[in-house]
């Protein structure tokens, strides 16, 4: 039969009817633990309660009007990220894609209004993820992704991480800035070493370049603070924000210093949803509880235990699970074994998590997550464990 779905996705053979906290339930009754928050996305985890009021509350005002008009909802997220951040204004949009487009033409605006039409090279990273525009398709530079959409656009060079010689040798006349996230999520949750990202800091500095940041999946207090560049001592000049920025409601955003701001004038850019009262609603909710005294300690926290936990199965079965990597609440499991297999082991045990590449899953619970929902959650890998190691025993 055919699906009315373009079939884009490999979709498990789950439906959920409603969710509560860190817990989704399927149409039939079951009830799964979620370690992947939509990847990355429901930020409060489902049928959050002030999250739902303001979504509620906003739909029976006013969804959408455009932005021919003021939006007080959009000016009051807008001011509240400044507030906490390296920024100077805020752009917002729908997606995390659709963010880093902005980044882009930004960065190169802001070169070409400096008398450097020449600048526009965008130096990007060897296995990172920027979305699936056309653009940012080749952002990411995954040729998987890129075969059968037509040639590569010329302008996006791609190097490897953490060699700050090799960045220097692709430093050249049309270089206009850099694209990086300070955790590469979708490729298996590296860590960029903060070294690297200073000394990316000093590059630009020296040569007038632009330092963008990706922190579509690792912002939003995914990784213990409201920003993940916020665990290093420098700050980007633009940056990209979607997924947890709203709970699950669409948005994204983008973020920038004034000298690259101000060249994004009328008519530059646009968005005919992006930044609506409703969603900007939803970004404020996210934000009243984010941003309350200690939840982003308790993120650090509980995610610091969490991959305590996630250490010991790799102790105790290293024949499953070969390495625990990531920050927060933004974890990886290397698989010693197909990563597949242990994520279809895991739903078995109705536990919800995300593939990454370099055979990592991803355990990426909602932030809201406790102590004790954690210990259910290995439990639940252990289970995992034990039958995939049955499992191996019975082929051998």
């Amino acid at each position: 039969m055919i699906s009315a779905l373009m079939p884009t996705y490999n979709r498990a053979n789950l439906a959920f009817d409603h969710g509560n906290g860190v817990w989704l339930f399927t149409v039939d009754g079951r009830r799964f633990l979620d370690f992947g928050a939509g990847i990355a996305t429901s930020s409060l985890g489902h049928n959050h309660p002030l999250l739902c009021k303001a979504i509620s509350e906003q739909a029976k005002k006013v969804i959408h009007v455009s932005n021919l008009y003021q939006i007080p909802q959009a000016i009051k997220l807008a001011e509240r990220l400044i507030a906490i951040s390296f920024a100077d204004s805020v752009f917002f949009c729908n997606s995390g894609a659709e963010a880093n487009e902005g980044v882009i033409k930004a960065i190169r605006r802001a070169q070409y209004k400096n008398n450097h039409p020449e600048r526009t090279d965008i130096i990007c990273f060897n296995h990172a993820f920027h979305g699936r525009t056309i653009a940012t398709l080749n952002a990411t530079g995954n040729q998987k992704y890129l075969e059968g959409f037509g040639p590569k656009i010329p302008g996006i060079k791609h190097i490897p991480i953490h060699d700050i010689d090799l960045v220097k040798e692709a430093i050249n006349q049309n270089t206009a800035g850099f694209l990086i996230e300070p955790i590469q999520g979708e490729s298996g949750i590296t860590v960029i070493s903060p070294d690297f990202l200073k000394a990316l800091r000093q590059i630009c500095d020296e040569n007038d370049l632009f330092l963008g940041f990706d922190e579509v999946q690792c912002g939003v207090g995914r990784t213990g603070k409201f920003f993940a560049y916020q665990w290093t001592d420098i700050e980007p000049d633009i940056l990209s924000l979607a997924k947890g920025i709203a709970g699950g409601v669409p948005m994204g955003a983008f973020l920038a210093k004034e000298k690259i701001a101000k060249h994004m004038t009328f008519g530059t850019h646009g968005s005919t949803f992006g930044g609506n009262p409703l969603a900007c609603a939803a970004g404020n909710a996210v934000m009243d509880i984010i941003l309350k005294p200690g939840f982003l300690k308790n993120i650090r926290e509980t995610g610091l235990y969490l991959k305590e936990q996630l250490q010991q199965l790799t102790e105790i079965y290293p024949d499953v699970y070969a390495e625990v990597r990531g920050k927060g609440l933004l974890l990886g499991l290397k698989g010693a074994i197909p990563a597949n297999e242990i994520q279809n082991a895991a739903l078995e045990q109705n536990l919800l998590t995300v593939l990454a590449g370099n055979n990592v899953i991803r355990i990426i619970p909602p932030l809201i997550i406790t102590k004790e929902e954690c210990l259910d959650g290995i439990h639940r890998l252990r289970n995992a464990a034990e039958q995939l190691r049955k499992n191996l025993k019975s082929v051998q």
